[in-house]
């Protein structure tokens, strides 16, 4: 059976919404997405092996390959997006409009489209030829928990070389990038009448002092390390979100702050939440039982592949760029749990992510299916 045109597969992968949200009213399934993908793969002799993640209905990951044995090179993404903002939208989120040489639709280049970009390249390869083995992966809840790739890396049941998840990266290859840490401050203090506000206790104002102790964090943070190869070059941290009390007659007694922290490679998020820890202690010791840290999603470790590392000089020889550290993260230091070599390298920018009216520019096409095409030559094919 002939295998679609890439324009065909973008089409059918764009018009199957997998949404995925913390939001139970936006969070979708992303099996259509997975059952397409089993198609495709399959027609192009891989074997397929879709699996439902634990606890979580409606959620599935899949593994193709073809060949056999360990090594080889994993292309690697996930199957969801992200909710979309219907009245800033100009296009159909989920009907692929093709105009001004650009693909619209959600996922075009986050990051749906790049599965399409990987049958587009095997198709007019030899695989029978294979060394060693190509295999696709494809994750669920990415945008989320990234559950999907936690999965497999606590499965550990492949063992590839080389892994390249093809995240919008404009084609420049990415060795490296921060980690993410989502945490919420909850302050308990005891309502009252405003008439006295010694009767009670404030939690605004407690919650004042553990602001000014996170602001002290942030400029630690800033003097204490640095990574020169990212533009921002220490762990961040920023306060996002913040809600308490509700009235102004009344002593507030809950306040809630949120707030995100970005490590670096050599600061994880065990060292940054020691750290958060010690801050908050004297305030924790002066107000017992007051002060709850929580995370809002597990903590994402920040990710490097060694800038010598024979795909990263691969990557940089075919695409003609340098590799380099971006500031955003993605499944990269799950998939480097197996013990291969990771680069993130994909079609599209970041900068179009997250956005309405996503778009592919199509002058990304022709060098896509080249790269991919170069990669499994160079990793898996016979000389």
């Amino acid at each position: 059976m002939k295998s679609p045109n890439l324009l065909d597969m973008y089409r059918s992968i764009i018009a199957l919404p997998s949404i995925s949200s913390t939001d139970p009213s936006w969070d979708q399934s992303n099996e259509q997405v997975i059952r397409l993908l089993a198609d495709w793969f399959s027609q192009l002799g891989f074997e397929v092996e879709v699996t439902e993640l634990p606890d979580l209905p409606g959620k599935f990951n899949l593994l193709a390959t073809r060949g056999r044995g360990d090594g080889g090179l994993l292309l690697a993404g996930h199957t969801d997006t992200v909710p979309f903002d219907p009245g800033r939208w100009n296009k159909d989120p989920f009907k692929l409009t093709e105009e001004g040489n650009r693909l619209y639709g959600l996922g075009t280049i986050d990051m749906k489209g790049f599965f399409a970009f990987i049958v587009e390249a095997l198709k007019d390869l030899d695989l029978s030829q294979l060394d060693k083995p190509i295999r696709i992966l494809a994750t669920a809840d990415e945008e989320t928990t990234m559950a999907g790739a936690r999965a497999i890396a606590g499965a550990m049941a492949i063992k590839p070389d080389y892994a390249v998840i093809g995240e919008p990266t404009g084609l420049v290859p990415v060795m490296m990038h921060k980690g993410h840490m989502s945490e919420a401050i909850r302050i308990t203090g005891r309502s009252g009448h405003s008439s006295d506000p010694a009767n009670g206790l404030n939690a605004l104002e407690i919650m004042h002092q553990v602001m000014g102790r996170l602001l002290d964090l942030q400029r630690q943070l800033k003097e204490k390390y640095a990574n020169p190869h990212f533009k921002v070059p220490q762990p961040t941290l920023n306060l996002g979100h913040i809600h308490g009390g509700d009235s102004p007659n009344r002593i507030c007694a809950c306040c809630e702050l949120h707030f995100d922290m970005r490590p670096i490679p050599g600061v994880g998020p065990d060292e940054l939440m020691g750290l958060l820890h010690h801050a908050l202690e004297p305030i924790r010791e002066q107000y017992p039982d007051a002060v709850e840290v929580s995370h809002l999603h597990e903590p994402i470790p920040a990710y490097g592949t060694d800038p010598d590392a024979e795909l990263v000089r691969a990557a940089a020889e075919i695409t003609g760029h340098p590799a380099e550290a971006v500031n955003y993260c993605t499944e990269a230091p799950f998939i480097q749990q197996l013990g291969c070599q990771t680069i993130v390298l994909g079609p599209g920018h970041i900068a179009q992510a997250h956005q309405p009216d996503e778009y592919l520019d199509l002058s990304f096409v022709t060098p896509t299916v080249q790269v991919l095409q170069h990669l499994v030559k160079r990793f898996c094919l016979s000389k």
